[in-house]
């Protein structure tokens, strides 16, 4: 079964990055960032850009570092109002050459594969922002049936007040 092309596609060869690098700005554009907010199951996404710095390695990999930001709005758990959110994110990835499986380690960088030496960076960056969502927005002053909304409904207030009577 053929492969689908992502909402936000940005192909890069890996092989044609020199060895000085090079400067990426990837923007969504409005039907992107339609297809993208149905894909992550939220309201919208006003903006998305990504600045990145391409470098190759010597192990032919190509380490990308730079900034993801975007506007979206999801709607609340409790109320289900839109929520804005502003995600500002740093981003750190290596694209590896086809063939080279990524190291499993937890303080390593995200690594991701290509397919014949090609890397999606927009689908990358789309993943960085569905990682970066929060997934549980709420409105301002939102609460859970049940939920302390002040101070004295805390647990540890019951306490404090026992303590102060003797």
């Amino acid at each position: 079964m053929p492969r689908e092309t992502p909402e936000f596609s940005r192909p890069v060869t890996l092989a044609r990055i020199g060895p000085e690098g090079r400067q990426e700005v990837l923007e969504a554009s409005a039907e992107e960032r339609a297809a993208l907010a149905r894909r992550f199951g939220i309201l919208s996404i006003e903006s998305l850009r990504a600045d990145l710095v391409l470098r190759p390695e010597p192990d032919g990999a190509v380490r990308a570092d730079g900034r993801l930001e975007a506007a979206v709005t999801q709607s609340c758990v409790v109320t289900l109002e839109p929520v804005a959110q502003r995600v500002e994110e740093p981003v750190a990835l290596r694209f590896l050459p086809s063939g080279q499986e990524p190291d499993e380690g937890p303080e390593e960088i995200d690594e991701i594969e290509t397919e014949g030496g090609v890397a999606d960076l927009g689908e990358a960056i789309a993943e960085q922002l569905a990682l970066a969502l929060d997934p549980y927005p709420r409105a301002p002053g939102a609460t859970l049936p049940g939920e302390a909304t002040d101070a004295s409904a805390n647990p540890f207030a019951a306490l404090a007040a026992l303590r102060r009577k003797n």
